[in-house]
């Protein structure tokens, strides 16, 4: 009569940890991958979804300017009203470009900021990328000098370009007043001080585009161009149907973060100018909460949370299509 044994290896163990062992050992590869995110989700959820919805919740309580009450009765929506409509507070007026509606000024100087530093820094960090994919001699020294400006801290940087356009300073303002391109006093002049800020922006980010690009430049396959070359492509039908098609996913998401960084701006503002001279939507949650008007603060911390949260939507949609397009 035969009798069944089990070796030692094989003999299967009892308890609570083995039955987990065995209950993660039956789950789907979807369920385990949703198992290994859940504390990353739980984290999300504690440091970043909670403190939106407690934003929320405040962005409908009135401000409570006297007394030690932090917030005010609970009004609904008015201050996202009295924000899209300018009727705002007063006290928040005094600083920006147009006194009667801080917001849409605030809104306005943000989106074009983004918008120009942004393009401007894809640009000029593709070139550089391009560059800096060939082989020639000391490429090494000329990466190490494309990457300088972006190892500059933002205070350091932003002292750079104030001193570089204070007058009585700088060898450049007087010259650039004569041309009628800045006025004898940029730093404190509203249009001349965005403009700054925007060149300052674009000198020290691009070599971060630039990083990003040329990750995606090197993955591409070398043996595609020596087949381009003998279809007879010329370099710029290369650069069109071979590399720009296998980087465009990760131009996107360097935008991307690019986007959701300039949407954000703060310290390089405060530091080159000010925020009473340059306003951004950043500046304007500073003003409103120094201010001790959190509701509206909270209102408008929100409003720009959903823009970059809208921006970020568009750019994952893009980055869908563009990653289609390469498969």
């Amino acid at each position: 009569m035969a009798t069944e044994t089990s070796s030692p290896g094989t003999q299967r163990r009892s308890g609570p940890l083995a039955s987990a062992t065995r209950w993660v050992e039956n789950l789907s590869d979807a369920a385990f991958a949703y198992l290994l995110l859940s504390p990353m989700l739980l984290l999300l959820g504690a440091f970043a979804f909670w403190p939106l919805l407690r934003t929320f919740t405040m962005s409908l309580h009135a401000d409570a300017l006297y007394g030690g009450a932090q917030f005010g009765p609970f009004i609904g929506l008015d201050n996202y009203v009295a924000l899209l409509t300018g009727d705002i507070n007063a006290q928040l007026t005094r600083p920006f470009f147009d006194l009667s509606q801080p917001f849409r000024s605030a809104l306005t100087v943000t989106l074009i900021f983004t918008i120009v530093s942004v393009v401007l820094e894809t640009l000029i960090g593709f070139g550089q990328a391009l560059v800096l994919d060939q082989e020639f001699r000391g490429r090494r020294w000329v990466r190490v000098a494309i990457i300088l400006p972006w190892a500059i801290p933002i205070v350091i940087q932003g002292m750079i370009f104030f001193l570089l356009f204070q007058p009585g300073i700088s060898f450049l303002v007087e010259p650039l007043q004569n041309l009628g391109i800045f006025s004898a006093t940029p730093t404190v002049n509203s249009v001349d001080s965005t403009i700054i800020i925007i060149i300052a922006d674009v000198w020290k980010t691009s070599a971060f585009m630039a990083l990003l690009i040329l990750a995606g430049l090197q993955s591409v396959d070398r043996s595609l161009y020596d087949v381009a070359r003998v279809e007879g492509a010329s370099t710029l039908q290369r650069f069109r149907m071979v590399t720009f098609p296998i980087v465009a996913p990760t131009v996107l998401v360097a935008m991307l973060f690019r986007t959701i960084q300039s949407m954000r701006v703060y310290g390089l503002i405060e530091t080159v100018s000010s925020c009473s001279t340059v306003p951004s939507l950043s500046c304007l949650v500073v003003t409103t909460f120094s201010a001790r008007q959190y509701g509206t603060a909270a209102a408008i911390a929100f409003v720009t949370a959903a823009l970059i949260a809208l921006i970020v939507s568009v750019y994952i949609i893009g980055y869908a299509d563009a990653e289609s397009e390469v498969v």
